[in-house]
């Protein structure tokens, strides 16, 4: 079973046992979060599509981790002007494992 869920922002595409990494949430790690906001469920044939929600539809999953991705850089410059700026930056997320889809 598969489905199509938004959380942060954007859309995700999930079966059950998936670890996926979403915008960061305000839960702690070993909790369980339940997105109700789910566009598509797909079973073999059987397939639902809401317009825009599929109502009494639901996905969960149990918080793994809370971090840090990688750093990136951002670098400004401009030519002849001597201006430069450097700047490092981390975007946090939350790592989640999907564990039921009903609907």
């Amino acid at each position: 079973m598969t489905a199509v869920i938004v959380t942060g922002g954007k859309q995700y595409k999930v079966t059950e046992g998936d670890i996926i990494y979403i915008e960061k949430l305000e839960c702690g790690e070993g909790d369980v979060i339940t997105f109700d906001n789910v566009l598509a469920i797909v079973d073999g044939e059987n397939s639902k599509f809401g317009a825009p929600a599929i109502s009494g539809a639901n996905v969960t999953g149990r918080v793994i981790k809370n971090g840090r991705g990688k750093k990136i850089t951002v670098i400004k410059f401009k030519a002849k002007k001597n201006y430069r700026r450097k700047q490092g930056h981390r975007q946090p997320y939350t790592k989640i494992q999907i564990e039921t889809i009903a609907g």
